[in-house]
Protein backbone atom coordinates (compact mmCIF):
# COMPACT_ATOMS: atom_id res chain seq x y z
CA UNK A 1 0.00 0.00 0.00
CA UNK A 2 0.84 3.30 -0.55
CA UNK A 3 -0.48 6.32 1.74
CA UNK A 4 0.32 9.84 2.04
CA UNK A 5 -0.18 12.35 4.55
CA UNK A 6 -0.57 16.35 3.22
CA UNK A 7 -0.03 19.52 5.86
CA UNK A 8 -0.89 22.38 2.60
CA UNK A 9 1.44 24.88 5.04
CA UNK A 10 5.37 24.82 4.89
CA UNK A 11 5.96 23.70 7.84
CA UNK A 12 9.23 22.93 9.01
CA UNK A 13 10.25 19.07 8.00
CA UNK A 14 12.61 18.21 10.90
CA UNK A 15 12.49 15.67 13.99
CA UNK A 16 10.13 18.07 15.58
CA UNK A 17 7.07 17.90 12.60
CA UNK A 18 7.67 13.96 12.40
CA UNK A 19 6.95 13.97 16.25
CA UNK A 20 3.10 14.94 16.37
CA UNK A 21 0.46 15.63 13.95
CA UNK A 22 0.90 14.45 10.13
CA UNK A 23 4.17 13.75 10.53
CA UNK A 24 3.92 11.33 12.82
CA UNK A 25 0.95 9.53 11.31
CA UNK A 26 3.57 9.13 8.06
CA UNK A 27 5.52 7.25 10.48
CA UNK A 28 2.73 5.21 11.82
CA UNK A 29 2.15 4.55 8.05
CA UNK A 30 5.64 3.61 7.96
CA UNK A 31 5.87 1.37 10.81
CA UNK A 32 3.42 -0.89 9.34
CA UNK A 33 5.25 -1.34 6.33
CA UNK A 34 3.51 0.98 4.21
CA UNK A 35 5.28 3.67 1.87
CA UNK A 36 4.48 7.17 3.04
CA UNK A 37 5.50 10.43 2.51
CA UNK A 38 4.56 13.73 4.42
CA UNK A 39 3.54 16.36 1.40
CA UNK A 40 4.05 19.99 2.23
CA UNK A 41 4.79 23.04 0.00
CA UNK A 42 7.62 24.31 -1.22
CA UNK A 43 10.32 25.74 -0.56
CA UNK A 44 12.98 22.89 1.17
CA UNK A 45 13.71 23.58 4.23
CA UNK A 46 16.86 23.38 6.10
CA UNK A 47 16.48 20.08 8.19
CA UNK A 48 13.87 18.30 6.00
CA UNK A 49 13.78 14.97 6.83
CA UNK A 50 13.81 12.58 3.84
CA UNK A 51 10.66 11.28 4.21
CA UNK A 52 8.95 15.48 3.13
CA UNK A 53 7.62 15.27 0.05
CA UNK A 54 7.68 19.30 -1.16
CA UNK A 55 6.04 20.69 -4.55
CA UNK A 56 4.54 23.35 -5.48
CA UNK A 57 1.03 25.00 -4.07
CA UNK A 58 -0.29 24.54 -7.85
CA UNK A 59 0.64 20.55 -7.33
CA UNK A 60 -1.64 20.39 -4.67
CA UNK A 61 -4.35 22.06 -5.98
CA UNK A 62 -3.86 19.68 -9.07
CA UNK A 63 -5.91 16.41 -9.36
CA UNK A 64 -3.18 15.33 -12.35
CA UNK A 65 -0.80 15.29 -9.88
CA UNK A 66 -2.17 14.13 -7.16
CA UNK A 67 -3.81 11.06 -9.74
CA UNK A 68 0.40 10.23 -10.92
CA UNK A 69 1.18 9.46 -6.99
CA UNK A 70 -0.83 6.16 -7.72
CA UNK A 71 -1.94 6.42 -3.82
CA UNK A 72 -4.16 4.09 -1.65
CA UNK A 73 -4.98 7.22 0.63
CA UNK A 74 -4.02 10.28 2.01
CA UNK A 75 -5.07 11.89 5.29
CA UNK A 76 -5.38 15.79 4.54
CA UNK A 77 -4.70 18.24 8.03
CA UNK A 78 -6.42 21.41 6.44
CA UNK A 79 -8.90 22.23 9.62
CA UNK A 80 -11.39 21.96 7.20
CA UNK A 81 -10.14 25.93 6.30
CA UNK A 82 -12.18 27.01 2.88
CA UNK A 83 -8.72 28.68 2.21
CA UNK A 84 -7.54 24.65 1.26
CA UNK A 85 -10.95 23.38 -0.21
CA UNK A 86 -9.14 23.46 -3.44
CA UNK A 87 -6.28 20.92 -2.25
CA UNK A 88 -9.15 18.73 -0.65
CA UNK A 89 -11.23 19.13 -4.11
CA UNK A 90 -7.88 18.14 -6.08
CA UNK A 91 -7.53 14.66 -4.21
CA UNK A 92 -11.41 13.84 -4.37
CA UNK A 93 -11.30 14.39 -7.80
CA UNK A 94 -7.92 11.95 -8.22
CA UNK A 95 -10.45 9.51 -6.58
CA UNK A 96 -8.33 8.57 -3.77
CA UNK A 97 -9.67 7.62 -0.23
CA UNK A 98 -9.29 10.86 1.40
CA UNK A 99 -9.50 11.00 5.38
CA UNK A 100 -10.29 14.90 6.71
CA UNK A 101 -8.54 15.57 9.88
CA UNK A 102 -10.07 17.90 12.16
CA UNK A 103 -7.51 19.20 15.07
CA UNK A 104 -9.80 21.18 16.66
CA UNK A 105 -12.48 21.07 19.79
CA UNK A 106 -15.41 20.89 17.35
CA UNK A 107 -17.13 24.39 17.79
CA UNK A 108 -16.63 25.50 14.11
CA UNK A 109 -19.31 27.71 13.67
CA UNK A 110 -21.94 29.67 15.85
CA UNK A 111 -25.08 27.61 13.94
CA UNK A 112 -23.79 24.37 16.21
CA UNK A 113 -24.20 26.16 19.72
CA UNK A 114 -24.61 29.93 19.62
CA UNK A 115 -23.57 30.25 23.18
CA UNK A 116 -21.08 27.82 23.48
CA UNK A 117 -19.45 29.29 20.45
CA UNK A 118 -19.08 32.79 22.12
CA UNK A 119 -17.78 31.57 25.19
CA UNK A 120 -14.92 29.90 22.83
CA UNK A 121 -14.17 32.93 20.77
CA UNK A 122 -13.52 35.13 24.26
CA UNK A 123 -11.22 31.86 25.15
CA UNK A 124 -9.35 31.54 22.26
CA UNK A 125 -8.71 35.61 22.27
CA UNK A 126 -7.95 35.56 26.19
CA UNK A 127 -10.74 37.78 27.22
CA UNK A 128 -10.43 39.18 30.74
CA UNK A 129 -6.97 37.38 31.22
CA UNK A 130 -4.15 38.97 28.27
CA UNK A 131 -3.92 42.74 27.09
CA UNK A 132 -5.50 43.58 24.38
CA UNK A 133 -7.55 40.69 23.83
CA UNK A 134 -11.17 41.83 23.99
CA UNK A 135 -11.02 44.29 20.57
CA UNK A 136 -9.72 40.84 19.00
CA UNK A 137 -12.31 38.64 20.63
CA UNK A 138 -15.09 41.17 19.49
CA UNK A 139 -13.42 41.29 16.08
CA UNK A 140 -13.61 37.09 15.39
CA UNK A 141 -17.34 37.00 17.20
CA UNK A 142 -17.86 39.72 14.51
CA UNK A 143 -16.70 37.85 11.29
CA UNK A 144 -18.40 34.59 13.27
CA UNK A 145 -21.93 35.86 12.68
CA UNK A 146 -21.08 37.47 9.24
CA UNK A 147 -18.96 36.05 6.95
CA UNK A 148 -18.98 32.97 9.18
CA UNK A 149 -22.55 32.20 8.88
CA UNK A 150 -22.65 33.61 5.24
CA UNK A 151 -20.14 32.29 3.72
CA UNK A 152 -17.24 30.32 5.74
CA UNK A 153 -19.69 27.42 7.08
CA UNK A 154 -20.66 26.79 3.22
CA UNK A 155 -17.42 26.79 2.50
CA UNK A 156 -16.22 24.45 5.51
CA UNK A 157 -18.92 22.54 4.53
CA UNK A 158 -18.08 21.75 0.56
CA UNK A 159 -14.36 21.12 1.79
CA UNK A 160 -15.57 18.25 4.13
CA UNK A 161 -17.74 16.56 0.94
CA UNK A 162 -14.69 16.00 -0.03
CA UNK A 163 -13.94 13.72 1.78
CA UNK A 164 -14.42 10.15 2.85
CA UNK A 165 -13.97 9.92 6.04
CA UNK A 166 -14.25 13.15 8.40
CA UNK A 167 -11.89 12.50 11.29
CA UNK A 168 -11.86 14.40 14.65
CA UNK A 169 -9.90 13.73 17.40
CA UNK A 170 -12.46 13.31 20.59
CA UNK A 171 -15.80 11.90 20.99
CA UNK A 172 -16.95 15.74 21.81
CA UNK A 173 -15.79 17.28 18.29
CA UNK A 174 -17.12 14.61 16.25
CA UNK A 175 -20.69 15.43 17.60
CA UNK A 176 -20.04 19.03 17.13
CA UNK A 177 -19.30 17.96 13.44
CA UNK A 178 -21.60 16.04 13.15
CA UNK A 179 -24.53 18.66 14.32
CA UNK A 180 -22.70 20.98 12.03
CA UNK A 181 -22.17 18.44 9.15
CA UNK A 182 -26.09 17.44 9.17
CA UNK A 183 -27.41 21.45 8.82
CA UNK A 184 -25.09 21.70 6.10
CA UNK A 185 -25.50 18.31 3.93
CA UNK A 186 -28.15 15.61 6.32
CA UNK A 187 -27.46 12.46 7.71
CA UNK A 188 -25.12 11.69 4.40
CA UNK A 189 -22.38 13.65 5.18
CA UNK A 190 -22.79 13.70 9.50
CA UNK A 191 -22.48 10.04 9.00
CA UNK A 192 -18.99 10.60 7.71
CA UNK A 193 -17.77 12.35 10.87
CA UNK A 194 -15.69 9.34 13.15
CA UNK A 195 -13.36 9.65 16.17
CA UNK A 196 -9.62 9.82 14.97
CA UNK A 197 -7.09 10.95 17.58
CA UNK A 198 -3.90 12.40 16.69
CA UNK A 199 -1.43 9.70 16.83
CA UNK A 200 0.94 9.19 19.82
CA UNK A 201 4.94 8.02 19.05
CA UNK A 202 5.45 4.56 20.72
CA UNK A 203 8.44 5.81 23.11
CA UNK A 204 5.42 6.53 25.39
CA UNK A 205 4.76 3.87 27.63
CA UNK A 206 5.57 3.00 30.88
CA UNK A 207 9.58 2.42 31.48
CA UNK A 208 10.81 -0.31 33.28
CA UNK A 209 12.65 0.56 35.93
CA UNK A 210 11.55 3.54 36.97
CA UNK A 211 9.44 4.13 40.29
CA UNK A 212 6.09 6.10 40.15
CA UNK A 213 6.04 8.62 42.80
CA UNK A 214 4.21 11.38 44.36
CA UNK A 215 4.84 13.67 41.49
CA UNK A 216 2.91 16.63 39.15
CA UNK A 217 4.69 17.55 35.49
CA UNK A 218 3.52 20.06 33.16
CA UNK A 219 4.25 21.19 29.46
CA UNK A 220 3.53 23.90 27.32
CA UNK A 221 4.90 27.06 25.73
CA UNK A 222 4.95 28.86 28.91
CA UNK A 223 5.75 32.43 26.56
CA UNK A 224 2.02 31.68 25.29
CA UNK A 225 0.06 33.68 27.71
CA UNK A 226 -3.70 33.04 26.46
CA UNK A 227 -3.45 29.14 25.62
CA UNK A 228 -1.12 27.94 27.79
CA UNK A 229 -1.42 30.27 31.21
CA UNK A 230 1.91 30.24 32.51
CA UNK A 231 0.00 32.50 35.46
CA UNK A 232 -2.40 29.99 36.95
CA UNK A 233 0.72 27.17 36.59
CA UNK A 234 2.74 29.29 39.20
CA UNK A 235 -0.24 30.12 40.92
CA UNK A 236 -1.44 26.94 40.96
CA UNK A 237 1.89 25.40 42.04
CA UNK A 238 2.79 27.72 44.88
CA UNK A 239 -0.66 26.30 46.47
CA UNK A 240 -0.11 22.97 45.50
CA UNK A 241 3.23 23.15 47.49
CA UNK A 242 1.34 24.41 50.55
CA UNK A 243 -1.41 21.53 50.53
CA UNK A 244 0.53 18.66 49.95
CA UNK A 245 4.57 18.63 52.16
CA UNK A 246 5.65 15.88 49.87
CA UNK A 247 4.78 16.37 46.68
CA UNK A 248 7.18 17.65 43.42
CA UNK A 249 5.84 19.68 40.31
CA UNK A 250 8.06 19.27 37.00
CA UNK A 251 7.77 22.22 34.60
CA UNK A 252 8.89 21.08 30.93
CA UNK A 253 9.03 23.40 28.10
CA UNK A 254 10.91 26.70 27.40
CA UNK A 255 11.49 28.94 30.57
CA UNK A 256 10.69 32.35 30.50
CA UNK A 257 12.33 35.10 32.54
CA UNK A 258 8.97 35.58 34.48
CA UNK A 259 9.14 31.61 35.17
CA UNK A 260 12.49 32.20 36.21
CA UNK A 261 11.95 34.51 38.52
CA UNK A 262 8.88 33.15 40.47
CA UNK A 263 11.18 29.87 40.81
CA UNK A 264 13.91 31.91 42.58
CA UNK A 265 12.09 33.35 44.96
CA UNK A 266 9.93 30.49 45.79
CA UNK A 267 10.69 29.42 49.36
CA UNK A 268 10.55 25.54 48.97
CA UNK A 269 11.73 26.08 45.26
CA UNK A 270 13.15 22.59 45.77
CA UNK A 271 10.06 20.82 44.93
CA UNK A 272 9.85 22.75 41.99
CA UNK A 273 11.88 21.58 39.00
CA UNK A 274 12.41 23.72 35.75
CA UNK A 275 13.21 20.72 33.40
CA UNK A 276 12.96 23.37 30.06
CA UNK A 277 12.76 21.48 26.90
CA UNK A 278 13.61 17.76 26.60
CA UNK A 279 14.14 14.90 24.56
CA UNK A 280 10.90 12.41 23.73
CA UNK A 281 13.33 9.66 25.61
CA UNK A 282 13.51 12.16 28.55
CA UNK A 283 9.90 12.84 28.91
CA UNK A 284 8.77 9.32 28.31
CA UNK A 285 10.73 8.79 31.57
CA UNK A 286 9.23 11.60 32.99
CA UNK A 287 5.99 10.29 32.62
CA UNK A 288 6.99 6.94 33.67
CA UNK A 289 8.27 8.62 37.23
CA UNK A 290 5.33 11.13 37.80
CA UNK A 291 1.38 10.31 38.74
CA UNK A 292 -0.29 12.90 37.32
CA UNK A 293 0.10 15.22 34.25
CA UNK A 294 -1.59 18.62 34.89
CA UNK A 295 -3.04 20.57 31.90
CA UNK A 296 -3.52 24.47 32.77
CA UNK A 297 -4.43 25.67 29.40
CA UNK A 298 -7.57 27.56 28.45
CA UNK A 299 -8.08 25.65 25.17
CA UNK A 300 -6.87 22.66 23.41
CA UNK A 301 -7.63 20.70 20.18
CA UNK A 302 -5.93 17.09 21.78
CA UNK A 303 -3.34 17.91 23.58
CA UNK A 304 -0.56 15.40 22.82
CA UNK A 305 1.44 16.47 26.24
CA UNK A 306 -1.51 14.60 28.34
CA UNK A 307 -1.97 11.61 25.67
CA UNK A 308 1.60 10.80 25.65
CA UNK A 309 1.22 10.99 29.90
CA UNK A 310 -1.69 8.68 29.40
CA UNK A 311 0.41 6.35 26.97
CA UNK A 312 3.45 6.33 29.86
CA UNK A 313 0.60 5.49 33.05
CA UNK A 314 -0.10 8.79 34.29
CA UNK A 315 -3.61 10.37 34.79
CA UNK A 316 -4.35 13.46 34.11
CA UNK A 317 -6.31 16.52 35.32
CA UNK A 318 -7.37 20.17 34.00
CA UNK A 319 -9.77 22.32 33.72
CA UNK A 320 -13.48 21.18 32.72
CA UNK A 321 -14.26 23.52 29.84
CA UNK A 322 -15.95 22.91 25.88
CA UNK A 323 -12.81 24.48 24.59
CA UNK A 324 -10.71 21.31 26.14
CA UNK A 325 -13.34 18.91 24.63
CA UNK A 326 -10.30 16.01 24.90
CA UNK A 327 -9.90 16.38 28.53
CA UNK A 328 -13.35 15.45 28.99
CA UNK A 329 -12.93 12.07 27.24
CA UNK A 330 -9.02 11.51 28.33
CA UNK A 331 -10.95 11.38 32.11
CA UNK A 332 -14.07 10.06 31.20
CA UNK A 333 -13.48 6.63 31.86
CA UNK A 334 -11.76 7.31 35.66
CA UNK A 335 -8.15 7.81 34.24
CA UNK A 336 -8.07 12.01 35.85
CA UNK A 337 -10.25 14.73 37.00
CA UNK A 338 -11.58 18.01 35.94
CA UNK A 339 -11.17 20.93 38.36
CA UNK A 340 -14.77 22.50 39.39
CA UNK A 341 -13.58 25.89 39.29
CA UNK A 342 -10.86 27.40 36.42
CA UNK A 343 -8.71 29.09 38.61
CA UNK A 344 -6.04 27.88 40.77
CA UNK A 345 -8.21 26.81 43.80
CA UNK A 346 -10.15 24.69 41.22
CA UNK A 347 -7.64 23.02 39.67
CA UNK A 348 -4.86 22.41 42.96
CA UNK A 349 -8.59 20.43 44.59
CA UNK A 350 -8.16 18.24 41.44
CA UNK A 351 -4.46 17.89 41.69
CA UNK A 352 -4.81 17.04 45.49
CA UNK A 353 -7.92 14.48 44.94
CA UNK A 354 -6.00 13.22 42.12
CA UNK A 355 -2.92 12.24 44.14
CA UNK A 356 -4.89 11.16 46.99
CA UNK A 357 -6.34 8.72 44.62
CA UNK A 358 -2.99 7.28 43.81
CA UNK A 359 -2.69 6.88 47.09
CA UNK A 360 -5.62 5.33 47.85
CA UNK A 361 -5.04 2.80 45.19
CA UNK A 362 -7.77 3.94 42.67
CA UNK A 363 -5.56 4.26 39.87
CA UNK A 364 -3.45 2.05 38.12
CA UNK A 365 -0.17 2.50 35.97
CA UNK A 366 -0.90 -0.15 33.95
CA UNK A 367 -4.63 -0.44 32.96
CA UNK A 368 -3.95 3.45 32.54
CA UNK A 369 -1.43 2.75 29.76
CA UNK A 370 -2.93 -0.42 28.23
CA UNK A 371 -6.53 2.02 27.55
CA UNK A 372 -4.64 4.50 25.93
CA UNK A 373 -1.74 2.68 23.88
CA UNK A 374 -4.43 0.63 22.73
CA UNK A 375 -5.76 4.39 21.47
CA UNK A 376 -3.27 6.62 20.82
CA UNK A 377 -0.36 4.93 19.71
CA UNK A 378 0.63 5.49 15.98
CA UNK A 379 -0.02 1.77 14.43
CA UNK A 380 -3.08 1.85 15.93
CA UNK A 381 -4.21 4.94 14.57
CA UNK A 382 -3.17 4.11 11.41
CA UNK A 383 -5.09 0.86 11.92
CA UNK A 384 -8.59 2.19 12.66
CA UNK A 385 -7.74 4.33 9.58
CA UNK A 386 -7.40 0.98 7.25
CA UNK A 387 -10.51 -0.60 8.46
CA UNK A 388 -12.40 2.68 7.72
CA UNK A 389 -11.41 1.87 4.35
CA UNK A 390 -11.89 -1.36 4.29
CA UNK A 391 -15.12 -0.73 5.63
CA UNK A 392 -16.39 1.59 3.09
CA UNK A 393 -15.02 -0.71 0.11
CA UNK A 394 -17.52 -3.50 1.51
CA UNK A 395 -20.76 -0.91 2.11
CA UNK A 396 -19.67 -0.05 -1.45
CA UNK A 397 -19.63 -3.56 -2.66
CA UNK A 398 -22.90 -4.32 -0.89
CA UNK A 399 -24.55 -1.46 -2.36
Amino acid sequence: MRWYTCTPVAFGGGPDFFARDSGLLCRGFQMLGIESKAVMPLPVQEGDEPDVLRVEESALRSSDWWRAQALDGVVLYAWGSPRFLPVARAIHEAEIFLVLNQDNGGMVSPSIHPQAWLREQLVLAGAGRVAGAWPRAIWKIFKGLTAGLFYQDRMRAEHLEQGDVIACVSPEAASHHRTFCRRHDGDNLAGRVTVIPHAVDPRFHPLAGIRRERRVAAVGRWHDLAQKRPELLMAGAELLLEKDPDVVVHIVGQQTERLRKWHAGLPQRERVVLEGRIEPAQLAALWSRVQVAWCPSAFESFHIASAEALCCGASVVAADSPSLSSMRWFTGEGDGRLAESDDADGHVRALVAELAAWSDGRRSADEISRRWVERLHAPAVVGKILAMKGARAEETRDA
